[in-house]
């Protein structure tokens, strides 16, 4: 792919995608984490055989009516509105296909990193999954490090010895990754 980019910043591309370099490193922890939240997003409360259902009926596939217990998860699959029957039935007709969605996005990111090479280029379909993924990573890690406005300046000067470290800086890296994307997408 003769693409040359600034390693970790997209780039745009001829088209409306983007390209960004990775290191071996870099794609091995990316990766990792894709695997992870596919991992934590799960195949939802979907019958076993909703891939043979009929397209119609599957439409018509009730969900979960309460929010996941995980505070990632919650944070994935939040309410539409406030404690209600309206949230649990809003619930019940739309979190298998977020979930789905969710699932989608990183399945496209492990594959786009899957395919080999120091340069990874994207259509504008693949970034808009890389975005999702991106997104839903960052989402998973500041739930985790229970990152809110107030306390992000703390977390970014923490010893290099305390555990939370590495996923302080995996949520600034992807963060960067993800702002750059959006840049090589509006341009």
């Amino acid at each position: 792919m003769g693409r040359r980019t600034r390693s970790g910043y997209f780039e745009s591309v001829p088209g409306g995608g983007a390209a960004v370099a990775l290191d071996e490193v870099e794609v091995s922890i990316l990766r990792s984490l894709a695997v992870q939240l596919l991992e934590l997003v799960g195949p939802g409360d979907q019958p076993a055989d909703a891939q043979d259902a009929d397209p119609l009926a599957s439409l018509f596939t009730e969900g979960p009516s309460k929010p996941p217990e995980d505070p990632a998860l919650a944070r994935l699959f939040p309410d539409a509105y406030d404690q209600t029957a309206d949230a649990a039935e809003f619930r019940r007709f739309t979190e298998n296909d977020l979930r789905a969605r969710k699932r989608d996005d990183a399945l496209a990111m492990v594959r786009g990193l899957d395919a080999g090479g120091s340069v990874v280029e994207l259509t504008p379909d693949d970034a808009r999954q890389w975005l999702g993924a991106l997104n839903d990573l960052r989402l998973t890690i500041g739930t985790r490090l229970e990152v809110t406005e107030d306390e992000t300046s703390e977390l970014y000067r923490l010893p290099d010895d305390d555990e939370r470290k590495p996923l302080v800086m995996a949520y600034l890296w992807l963060g960067g990754l993800q702002e750059s994307l959006v840049e090589a997408l509006m341009k």
